[in-house]
């Protein structure tokens, strides 16, 4: 029952704090580039790990290609960093135990009766400006991102959107004249 989730639409620029207290907003950390944001399930669920491992090459390329890559949790600080350090990952990891992303976009997992801050994880590809490009709704672990999926989506992102990045683009090169 999600909502706001839209192909084409904005998302909001929440300030969240990472494992150490530090606030960050989602737009200072994507800035000009693509923003990979998996709203995660929660600390608790052995299939974030899982998934969390699969990201680490993943993030490898990301560093290389203009892609951010942030994990947002439901999860008090402790927590947040103990999924970081557990599957070895260095992206930014933030902490929203207000929920207001998961309230935000309506994905509250209902039939989760012991973990009642649990999320139906989503991936989203965000373009500039933290608009939505792809969105892949996880709550079955098979509807998670593979790697040489968001590969393939994040390059058909960049073919769309690529004059702003292309510094031989047609437009650019007006821009420097």
């Amino acid at each position: 029952m999600s909502k706001n989730l839209e192909i084409g639409a904005t998302i909001p620029d929440a300030v969240l704090p990472d494992e150490n207290g530090v606030p960050h907003s989602l737009g200072d950390l994507q800035g000009d580039d693509v923003l990979v944001l998996h709203l995660s399930r929660g600390e608790h669920c052995p299939r974030e790990r899982m998934f969390h491992r699969e990201l680490l090459a993943f993030h490898e390329w990301c560093q290389v290609a203009f892609t951010q890559l942030v994990t947002v949790m439901p999860n008090d600080a402790h927590d947040v960093y103990r999924l970081k350090i557990s599957t070895g990952a260095t992206w930014t990891f933030l902490s929203d135990t207000d929920l207001q992303l998961q309230q935000h976009f309506d994905i509250n997992e209902y039939t989760d009766v012991h973990h009642d801050y649990a999320a139906v994880p989503h991936t989203l590809i965000l373009s500039p400006g933290l608009k939505i490009e792809r969105v892949y709704v996880g709550y079955w672990f098979w509807g998670r991102p593979t790697a040489h999926q968001l590969w393939a989506d994040l390059g058909e992102v960049f073919a769309r959107i690529k004059d702003d990045f292309d510094p031989t683009a047609p437009a650019a090169r007006e821009a420097w004249e």
